[in-house]
């Protein structure tokens, strides 16, 4: 497969320019500016050297000046495109797709506040043989935000008006046999960077906090085509950074004196807290996993490619992802099948050379038949949830799994930390026009882990840089690859460690839940590697470990009904 290079060097204006530009009030470019700029980019050029390429850069920032004048929406892409694929890379084309097991002997509870904690296919059990209706379900729900969403900050906007519509028809087609599938009359919430006609789309951000788009994200209608039932736009931290909007901070059902970390930090803090059914989050780099650990979630990002992100804000073209947030990784299974797939509007996703890979998901896998390996030197340094991880490894030992030291690819061989320069030069590419204004001041957050201040040091990154970590990129994709040839998953701590950001960067799937609280009650998660496009086997494990375990069923107590916290 041939690898696509993104090169937005048309939208990173370099660091000489960006620093002779601003750095004379009239504009004027002379060679001592040259002279100082070139600390940044490690030149040396002498006096003679500047004078003759003094004109080149003059005329290069009145094009960059030109440039400007010009308006970019967000949506608008770059001519190139990333694709995670490596070199010689073969996949199973066969078209495969999960069957999904609907328990039959469901039992509705007395006291039906207890169905905000049921699992997907319970709740699907409960619709389909009509014990429940989704009017019932999703005003149960509605209430729920009404009742918990001003101590959680999780919610932006309460979609009702549609989701009563919604659950109607629901109902009605359940009752006449129409039964469109597991997530058939659930309801859910999106993280408010995907777009919904009818509603405002913020970005949780005070810069876009009235903004409309006349559209509907693809996976939005996905799931409107699962017969599934929109009840909330979900909060996002400004800009997809942080868990600080506009409206507060998004609380940890666990812990309302901390936040529930970020960006999608409304959807997994929403699922927890039992106000929707499941959530749909993104990740640029870390958005679905760290918000997934803090708050006790079960969340799934996807191979780069697998889910559309039409209507969903950019924030980097090469690393955004979308992905389900839930309860269990089972539910994220039943989720993700219903979101995947190809979209003529995200190019993305489009599958080069006839790939269209299935998912072939069953809910049962012999641990003992995959090869598993744990990055070893991760979990020796992870002393803090040192107990939590072997109790974890012991378990899956005891389900079969024979455990083979790995290691990732680390800066011995490759500068990889380096490689988050991508991220941010993008991001500042997509928000360009919003740092040029200064209305970036209009966020609230705004210290040096801020949104704000990411796309302001952006603009320091030199294009040629950029491109040069994209290559650097490229060799991470090809020594991964060679590594997860010889295994089906790989599992490392979530936290603290490079897997984060290499695993984001050459596109792998992964799956994180939790396996545990620490001394303060917060929870503990792990993750679970996959090979690109199969996302299958990591959910099966997952769901293989959590079946052996009762940690994704304990939920936070000043949440859950009255009655069951009594007992």
């Amino acid at each position: 497969m041939k690898y696509l290079l993104v090169i937005v060097a048309t939208a990173v204006v370099t660091v000489l320019s960006c620093f002779l530009w601003f750095s004379r009030s009239d504009g004027e470019i002379r060679g001592s500016d040259v002279q100082a700029a070139q600390k940044l980019l490690s030149l040396n050029l002498n006096d003679n050297e500047i004078d003759t390429l003094l004109a080149d850069v003059q005329d290069n920032a009145e094009d960059y000046a030109l440039m400007h004048q010009y308006t970019l929406n967000n949506e608008v892409p770059p001519a190139l495109l990333f694709d995670p694929v490596p070199q010689n890379f073969t996949l199973d084309t066969a078209s495969v797709s999960a069957q999904w097991k609907i328990p039959e002997e469901v039992s509705l509870p007395i006291n039906k506040d207890e169905l905000a904690f049921y699992s997907v296919l319970e709740l699907a059990s409960l619709l389909k043989s009509q014990k429940i209706t989704s009017t019932e379900l999703t005003q149960l729900y509605l209430d729920r935000i009404h009742r918990f969403d001003d101590t959680l900050f999780s919610v932006i906007t309460i979609t009702e008006k549609l989701a009563m519509k919604q659950a109607h028809r629901a109902d009605e087609e359940i009752q006449q046999g129409q039964y469109r599938g597991p997530l058939h009359g659930i309801p859910y919430g999106v993280k408010d960077l995907l777009a919904v006609a009818g509603y405002k789309t913020t970005w949780g951000a005070n810069s876009h906090k009235d903004q409309t788009i006349d559209e509907t994200a693809t996976v939005v209608k996905k799931l409107e085509e699962a017969g599934a039932v929109l009840v909330a736009k979900l909060t996002s931290g400004a800009l997809a950074r942080g868990d600080v909007w506009f409206g507060g901070t998004t609380k940890n059902p666990w812990d309302l004196t901390q936040g529930a970390s970020g960006s999608s930090a409304g959807s997994a803090s929403a699922v927890v807290a039992g106000l929707v059914g499941f959530a749909i989050g993104t990740e640029t780099m870390g958005s679905i996993v760290s918000p997934s650990t803090r708050c006790g979630a079960s969340g799934l990002r996807p191979t780069f490619g697998r889910v559309s992100r039409h209507g969903v804000m950019t924030l980097s073209w090469s690393l955004d992802k979308v992905g389900p947030i839930c309860r269990s990784a089972e539910d994220a299974a039943v989720v993700f099948d219903a979101i995947r797939g190809v979209d003529p509007n995200d190019k993305t996703t489009v599958e080069a050379s006839g790939r269209h890979p299935g998912f072939d998901y069953d809910g049962e896998v012999d641990l003992s038949e995959l090869r598993i390996g744990t990055v070893a030197k991760y979990f020796e340094d992870d002393t803090v949830n040192q107990e939590h991880n072997e109790q974890a490894l012991n378990v899956l030992k005891n389900l079969g799994v024979d455990f083979q030291p790995v290691s990732l690819p680390d800066s011995t061989t490759l500068p990889v930390k380096v490689l988050s320069l991508i991220m941010f030069a993008e991001a500042g590419a997509a928000f360009d026009d919003l740092t040029r204004s200064n209305l970036d001041d209009s966020l609230v957050r705004q210290d040096e882990r801020s949104r704000p201040n990411a796309l302001r040091q952006s603009r320091f990154i030199p294009a040629v840089e950029y491109i040069q970590a994209n290559r650097y990129r490229q060799q991470l994709i090809q020594a991964m690859d060679s590594l997860m040839q010889q295994y089906d998953v790989i599992i490392s701590p979530t936290k603290g460690f490079r897997q984060l950001l290499i695993t984001n960067m050459t596109g792998h799937p992964v799956v994180v839940v939790p396996i545990g609280f620490d001394e303060d009650g917060h929870p503990v998660s792990i993750t679970f590697i996959g090979n690109l496009y199969d996302e299958a086997t990591i959910l099966e494990v997952a769901h293989a470990y959590q079946q052996a375990t009762n940690t994704e069923d304990q939920h936070p107590e000043f949440f859950l009904p009255k009655v069951v916290a009594e007992n």
